[in-house]
């Protein structure tokens, strides 16, 4: 054999040795795209029947076995499902709660995030592992002590200086949002993000002769909008998604928050499918449109914020 011919057989060779890792990245790839594409599907499911059921008739609920799209698109529900309760009460309600959360959260969570990361006091790192301790504390397990704390508190709803006598904070504007104005979850971010920045920024601004609050407020928090984005939706999703605390410290119908009136749909002799399914989507929709114009900061958030 020729040496021109076994250079080209070695070429050849060559070639498609070097085409064998292209070619297990490619079937890696599709195979990662087929499981990503059939998770998506299999979360979208669920809201899609939501939204096919909220615009069926009684007889399409009735009929056996059930039809995957309406025999009658019917949305005249929603409208009706408007009516049925006073959903523009529990509308404006949640709305007014998950606002009030979302800016006292962001407000306090960053003040503490900034003092943890760049304050340098002692007991410092005592604070900051409380802090992530009450992280792991479950939520249920504070219930029923923050009710009474709730409905002891002292000079409201007829209480005496000791919370004795009256209701405190129950059945109050008070009682839906201070008790969730501030998370650990939403400090320990914060931290992260502050711990992030060059500490030349800071002292570039103290030698300018700026103040500690002015350095976070018009120095620091400017640079962590992913933070700011990720911790707003998260308090604004967590606030309007929340049911039990609502339900516990609220009986005054005007109080009631949109997930509680969803309940109106649910009687003990029979269940508004139709209308529950309806509000449960207006419900859904505000959370839904809020995360497509944040997720770029939410997805960032979350991508950096162990990176210290």
């Amino acid at each position: 054999m020729s040496a021109e011919k076994l250079l080209r057989r070695d070429m050849a060779r060559g070639t498609r040795l070097a085409d064998r890792p292209l070619l297990a990245r490619r079937l890696r790839r599709t195979a990662l795209h087929l499981v990503l594409v059939t998770v998506s599907l299999a979360m979208v499911v669920p809201f899609l029947w939501m939204v096919i059921t909220s615009l069926k008739t009684d007889p399409d609920l009735a009929s056996y076995p059930p039809n995957l799209l309406p025999q009658v698109w019917d949305w005249s529900n929603y409208s009706e499902a408007l009516e049925y309760a006073p959903f523009g009460t529990y509308f404006k309600n949640s709305l007014l709660i998950s606002l009030g959360h979302t800016a006292l959260n962001l407000a306090l969570a960053s003040m503490a995030g900034y003092a943890l990361a760049r304050v340098p006091f002692r007991g410092r790192t005592v604070v900051f592992m409380g802090v992530l301790a009450t992280m792991m504390i479950p939520t249920y397990t504070k219930i029923v002590p923050q009710y009474l704390i709730a409905k002891g508190i002292p000079f409201f709803g007829g209480n005496d200086y000791l919370g004795r006598g009256g209701h405190g904070w129950l059945d109050s504007w008070w009682g839906l949002i201070v008790p969730g104005a501030l998370t650990p979850f939403a400090i320990f971010l914060f931290r992260q993000f502050y711990l992030s920045l060059p500490r030349e920024l800071e002292e570039a601004a103290r030698i300018d002769g700026m103040g500690e609050f002015g350095i976070y407020a018009r120095v620091m928090t400017p640079l962590v909008k992913p933070a700011i984005a990720t911790v707003g939706l998260l308090t604004f999703e967590s606030s309007w998604n929340n049911f039990l605390w609502p339900l516990i410290i609220t009986s005054d119908t005007d109080l009631r928050v949109i997930q509680v009136g969803l309940s109106a749909f649910q009687q003990a002799d029979q269940n508004a499918w139709a209308y529950l399914m309806a509000g449960t989507t207006l419900a859904t929709v505000p959370m839904v449109v809020l995360f497509l114009f944040t997720q770029r900061y939410f997805v960032q958030g979350f991508a950096n914020s162990g990176i210290k």
